[in-house]
């Protein structure tokens, strides 16, 4: 790792970095309505088309932390950590089959947030503040960990200084990047991460089709770089007396590797930013569309997981091993090139930080603010308490960044998948069926949430820490695979029990206030609350 300042790649970056933040002041006038509204602000209006969409949601769901994490598991475990490849193949059947529904009704009746639609389905303000409080907890760390992906490609171009420095000193890029994304976010609200993300999805691409064809020749081709692998992989673990990896993963290990893909893929879009960035669309069919051409983002994971096996032939030596892809590009590109590599990576933490953001103020501002503090709000107050709760969402994200080992923010990460999966009831269910009751389906979170957090305390692994997994043994038992997914079928067990039970003593389960049209109509039947036409809806591609 070098000593000093790479200039010519933190040259570079800077560039870039100044090119995305005029980007990002400049979104605020891109194809705005006069409203001032969540629509606008948090939704950019409800008119993105179909390419539009396709790049906010790979940048808001493929991330830095993403670039990251996925070639540090393989380097760290190896074959283990290509779960994540599955697993988002895994998700885009899933999400075909709900998305479209939740984006009409959510257009029918002006839902900014899943807990509106909870709350509007079954009538259950409790519910849907159960539903936007874990949004909020899942997504803070999330947050803090695209700050940890920005970090760690400046602690290998040699900005801030050593471990000596001043704190303020060794943060203050940090600081800097984080002043500019919160600036423009409260700007330009969800416009900004849109456009940016054409950027930072370009570069991702170019990166990647480089690096896949120009390390492996500096290396002597892709059968010296699997045989380091393997020999890496073969040794054997002092303190465990395991080997340290595998590069075929073994019989052992594929329960908790199926299980960990599966719940990984119905958590995805349960995230406030996954759902966010998808009620931007125009219409259902941008909907549809987009899940067949998102998994041309899982062939760039696959990709980019190899990565990992390549910094491991390179020689790479790292404590944190974060900083393993990075300092491959470090050692591999000429410096200018490295430049684009780590600028990709911090565009790519920018947009997604920014939607997070953005998802986790709409949450408090309407299923909080609105419902519990002030109900009469307007829309213009509404937006207002936005901007200002996305600005304090990433401040405590960054305090989250400069006071915690970094650890600690991966542990809540992996908290969060598990927190987050005790939604999918409520939601998917909730899409399909009005039979679970109110209550039940509270009752059902609060077992999911309480079981997943008290068995994944203290459970942790390098292959699972970005993913939000964790695996467990119960003795007597045996392995019983991904905590959170566990978790989910003890909730929707508790869910159906107590619905029967609830139904038997006819307990009120409050007011639908959808129709099942609602769920299959498209943008031309919109309701009163979709200003659509005004928005220039026409130009979303």
């Amino acid at each position: 790792m070098n000593d000093g300042v790479n200039g010519v790649a933190l040259a570079v970056f800077i560039f870039f970095f100044i090119a995305v933040t005029v980007m990002g002041f400049l979104a605020a006038r891109w194809r705005r309505a006069e409203s001032d509204s969540l629509d606008e602000w948090g939704l950019g209006g409800r008119s993105f088309g179909t390419w539009v969409t396709w790049f906010l949601l790979g940048g808001d769901l493929y991330t830095a932390y993403t670039f990251v994490a996925v070639p540090a598991a393989i380097y760290a475990a190896g074959a283990a950590g290509f779960f994540a490849v599955p697993y988002t193949i895994l998700v885009y059947p899933l999400i075909f089959t709900f998305l479209p529904r939740l984006w009409s009704v959510s257009h029918k009746h002006g839902y900014v947030t899943t807990s509106d639609f909870v709350r509007g389905r079954f009538g259950s303000k409790g519910l849907s503040l159960a539903v936007a409080i874990t949004g909020i907890l899942a997504t803070m760390p999330y947050i803090a960990l695209q700050l940890v992906g920005i970090q760690a490609v400046l602690d290998v171009m040699g900005v801030g200084g050593g471990e000596d420095t001043n704190w303020f000193i060794k943060d203050l890029p940090l600081l800097i990047a984080f002043g500019v994304l919160a600036a423009y976010t409260y700007s330009s609200g969800l416009r900004a991460p849109a456009l940016i993300a054409f950027v930072k999805d370009t570069l991702i691409y170019i990166v990647i089709a480089v690096a896949i064809i120009y390390i492996p020749i500096k290396l002597g081709g892709f059968d010296e770089i699997f045989q380091a692998a393997n020999e890496k992989f073969s040794a054997t673990n002092e303190a465990t007396g395991k080997p340290v990896g595998a590069l075929v993963p073994g019989d052992a290990g594929t329960w908790t590797y199926a299980t960990l893909a599966l719940g990984s893929a119905l958590a995805l879009f349960m995230y406030p930013h996954s759902i966010t960035a998808t009620l931007s669309s125009r219409s259902r069919d941008v909907i549809r569309r987009n899940t067949t051409i998102l998994p041309l983002y899982s062939l760039m994971l696959g990709l980019l997981a190899l990565l990992g096996f390549m910094a491991i032939a390179a020689g790479v030596k790292v404590e944190n091993g974060q900083l393993a892809i990075p300092q491959l590009f470090e050692d591999m590109f000429p410096d200018w090139f490295t430049g684009v590599a780590f600028a990709a990576i911090g565009i790519g933490a920018l947009v997604p930080a920014a939607i997070m953001s953005i998802a986790a103020a709409n949450l408090f501002t309407r299923n909080i603010y609105r419902d519990f503090i002030r109900p009469d709000a307007t829309p213009a107050q509404e937006t207002k308490v936005s901007k200002l709760v996305s600005l304090l969402v990433k401040v405590g994200a960054l305090a989250f960044v400069l006071t915690m080992d970094k650890t600690v923010a991966i542990n809540f990460q992996l908290l969060g998948g598990i927190w987050i999966l005790q939604t999918m009831p409520a939601l998917v269910g909730g899409l399909f069926t009005r039979w679970f009751h109110r209550w039940a389906l509270l009752a059902g979170w609060a077992v999911g949430m309480i079981y997943g957090t008290v068995a994944a305390y203290g459970v942790a692994s390098p292959t699972q820490a970005h993913f939000g997994g964790s695996s467990k043994e119960i003795p007597g038992i045996g392995e019983i695979g991904y905590i959170g997914l566990t978790a989910f079928v003890l909730n929707v067990v508790v869910t159906v029990v107590l619905t029967f039970v609830l139904k038997a003593l006819k307990a009120p389960e409050g007011i639908d206030e959808t129709s099942p049209e609602d769920y299959t109509a498209d943008a031309g039947d919109k309701g009163v609350k979709v200003e659509l036409p005004t928005m220039g809806a026409g130009s979303g591609h």
